[in-house]
C-alpha cells in the first residue's frame, strides 16, 4: 500500500521538462515528492490533466491601502501621472493625497481584503504591500494592512511596508510615524526620496529609512526616480547606502522610470553598482508611460521583477492582482514576445520576484514549501495568452478555498 499525502497533483506538466507528465505529492506544508507516478493517495487529489504546474505568483509592489479609491477623487492625478514625459509626476502624487484626508482603517481593510482575496484566486500568494504613512494617512493604512495580513496568514503572505509616500523631510513628523508603524508590526521600511525638494534632503530621506531598517532589522523598499527627469539619481543613493550599511540584498528599488532617459555610460556604471549592492528592480510598465530599462538590466545581470503596482486608484484604473495579466501587458510594453522572453517574464512574477522579496525556499522542488498553481494551459506561452485564474491553488500545502475567496473578493452591492 502506498504512502498517504495531504495533496497529490496528478499528470502535471513542469516548466523546462519535455519528458512527460509528473505527479506532485504534498505533505506537512511541503512538496514531498515529484515523480512520473506516485504510488500513494492524497487526502485531496487534483487532476492537472496535462496542465502546467509551477511555483505560485509573487507581487513585489502593490499600494494595497489605496485599492479601489479612484472613485473617491477626480481624475486629475491620473492625467498628470500618465502625461507623456511624466514631468508632472510629483503633481500627481500631491493631487492623489486628497484621498488620505478621509483615511480610516475600517474601509481600507474592506478594500484590501477584496484585493488579497483576488490575489488568492489568481494564485498570487506573496505580496509586498505599501501603506502610506504621513500627516494625513497617519497610521490608518498600516493598521488596516496588518489586520489583513493576519486574516490571510497561511493563504496569502503579505509583507506590510510603512511607506513615506509624501516624503520625510518635507513632511515633519513622518519619521516618528514611520517608527511607530514599525513598532506596530510593519515588516518593511518604505521610502520615496526623489520627491524631496533637494538632493541633500533626498539623501537624508534615504539615511533615515536605513536607520529605521537597522533598528528593526527590516528590509527596505523605495520608490525611486519615478518621473521624466534624467537628473534624478536616488537609485544610486540607495544602492550606495545599502553597501555602506551592510544591507546588500535587503533593499529593493521600485519604478526607477527616469532610468530610460539615462545615457548609456551612466547606466552601465549604475548597473554595476546595483549588482554590488544586490539591489533588485521592480518595474510596473503598465502604470506609466516611462519605465525602467528592463531588457538592459537583465542583460547586465540585475535581478528584475514585475509588480501590479495599483488597483483602481489615482495612478491606474484597472488591475486584478493577476500577475499573468501583468506579464501579458509587460510582454507588449517591453516587446518581450519570444518564448524565451515570455518565460523570463514568467520568472519575474515567480522565482525572481520571490528572490527580490527574500522569500525563502521558493521553488518547485522536493522539500520546498508547497506554494503552487495548477493552470489549465500546457505551457507558459498559452498561460500568458489567456491570463486566466488557475484551476487550483496550493498555499502552504493547503488547497485554497476558491469559493470563499470568490465571496471575499466580490464587489459590495
Amino acid at each position: 500500500m502506498g504512502e498517504s499525502f495531504d495533496i497529490v497533483i496528478r499528470g502535471a506538466k513542469l516548466r523546462g521538462e519535455d519528458a512527460g507528465l509528473r505527479d506532485i505529492a504534498v505533505a506537512d506544508g511541503r512538496i514531498a515528492r515529484i515523480a512520473p507516478a506516485i504510488d500513494g493517495k492524497g487526502a485531496q487529489e487534483i487532476d492537472a490533466a496535462g496542465g502546467l504546474v509551477t511555483e505560485s505568483f509573487v507581487n513585489t509592489h502593490l499600494h494595497l491601502c489605496k485599492v479601489w479609491t479612484l472613485d473617491m477623487m477626480h481624475e486629475g492625478a491620473l492625467q498628470a501621472y500618465h502625461g507623456g514625459s511624466m514631468g508632472k509626476a510629483m503633481s500627481a502624487i500631491e493631487q492623489a493625497a486628497v484621498v488620505k484626508e478621509n483615511y480610516d482603517a475600517a474601509w481600507i481593510t474592506e478594500n484590501a481584503r477584496r484585493a488579497v482575496a483576488l490575489a488568492a484566486l489568481h494564485g498570487n500568494l506573496h505580496i509586498r504591500a505599501l501603506a502610506d504613512v504621513d500627516s494625513k494617512a497617519k497610521l490608518e493604512g498600516v493598521k488596516a494592512l496588518i489586520a489583513v495580513r493576519e486574516e490571510f496568514r497561511g493563504i496569502v503572505d503579505v509583507q506590510v511596508v510603512a511607506f513615506a509616500q509624501d516624503g520625510i523631510i518635507r513632511e515633519p513628523g513622518t519619521t516618528e510615524l514611520m517608527e511607530a508603524a514599525m513598532e506596530m508590526g510593519a515588516d518593511v521600511v518604505g521610502g520615496i526620496p526623489w520627491i524631496e525638494f533637494t538632493d541633500a534632503d533626498a539623501a537624508e530621506h534615504v539615511r533615515i529609512c536605513f536607520d529605521l531598517a537597522r533598528k528593526f532589522d527590516a528590509d527596505v523598499s523605495m520608490l525611486l526616480d519615478d518621473a521624466g527627469d534624467p537628473g534624478l539619481r536616488t537609485l544610486e543613493m540607495m544602492a550606495k547606502e545599502a553597501i555602506a550599511r551592510g544591507w546588500e540584498g535587503r533593499a529593493l528599488g521600485h519604478h526607477c522610470r527616469a532610468m530610460c532617459l539615462y545615457p548609456d555610460p551612466y547606466f552601465g556604471r549604475l548597473a554595476g553598482l546595483l549588482k554590488k549592492a544586490r539591489v533588485p528592480i521592480v518595474s510596473d510598465p503598465h502604470t506609466g508611460p516611462l519605465h525602467a530599462r528592463v531588457k538592459d538590466l537583465l542583460e547586465e545581470g540585475v535581478l528584475v521583477s514585475l509588480g501590479q503596482d495599483d488597483i483602481s486608484d489615482a495612478y491606474y484604473p484597472f488591475g486584478r492582482n493577476n500577475m499573468l495579466e501583468v506579464v501579458f501587458l509587460a510582454a507588449h510594453l517591453l516587446w518581450m514576445t519570444t518564448r524565451e522572453e515570455v518565460s523570463r517574464l514568467y520568472d519575474m512574477v515567480t522565482v525572481d520576484a520571490a528572490k527580490s522579496m527574500n522569500v525563502d525556499g521558493f521553488e518547485l522542488a522536493e522539500g520546498a514549501p508547497a506554494h503552487l498553481v495548477v493552470l489549465a494551459e500546457p505551457d507558459v506561452m498559452e498561460a500568458v495568452r489567456n491570463h486566466a485564474a488557475p484551476r487550483a491553488v496550493v498555499s502552504h500545502g493547503t488547497l485554497v478555498d476558491q469559493d470563499e475567496m470568490t465571496r471575499l473578493a466580490a464587489r459590495p452591492a
